[in-house]
């Protein structure tokens, strides 16, 4: 019973609904980098989008729809966005699994509307089949808690 209340405090305290979050981060199967960016547009504006990350001091712009803006050239043939449904954009980068900065900043803008989320361990980023449209897991690797119930249960 105690090894049950400490697990479900421990979930509790590491899963937060995602419906507050606008932007979320992953690798998908292939190992490329995913951002979705749900920001809900505007009306009467056009949809504008800019994908960037920022780690220390430098900001990178990765891929943009934004006139007279351009990506930097290492992401421009690396880099594709789609639109999301109902509303939001989704920007895939290939390649670049093996060499993401560490405590990493990914930024998006939607027609003038920010949202950002920062990883501090690439290496710790989940898969994007593990992450639901409901739960994101935070600052833990998913070994963390397998070991956390291992230890719990022999208790």
């Amino acid at each position: 019973m105690l090894t049950s209340l400490f697990l479900y405090g421990a979930l509790g305290v590491l899963l937060i609904p995602v419906r507050s979050q606008l932007i979320s981060v992953c690798f998908e199967e292939d190992e490329d980098l995913r951002v979705d960016c749900r920001i809900e547009p505007k009306p009467n504006k056009i949809n504008s989008y800019e994908f960037s990350w920022s780690s220390g001091t430098k900001e990178s712009l990765i891929n943009t729809n934004v006139s007279g803006s351009a990506a930097e050239a290492q992401f421009r043939d690396k880099s594709e966005v789609v639109e999301l449904d109902p509303h939001g954009y989704r920007m895939t980068l290939k390649g670049f699994t093996n060499t993401l900065p560490h405590n990493t900043t990914y930024m998006c803008k939607i027609s003038g509307q920010f949202e950002s989320i920062n990883v501090e361990k690439a290496a710790a980023m989940l898969s994007c089949e593990s992450v639901s449209e409901d739960l994101v897991v935070l600052d833990r690797p998913l070994a963390d808690l397998s070991l956390s119930y291992t230890l719990l249960n022999k208790m």
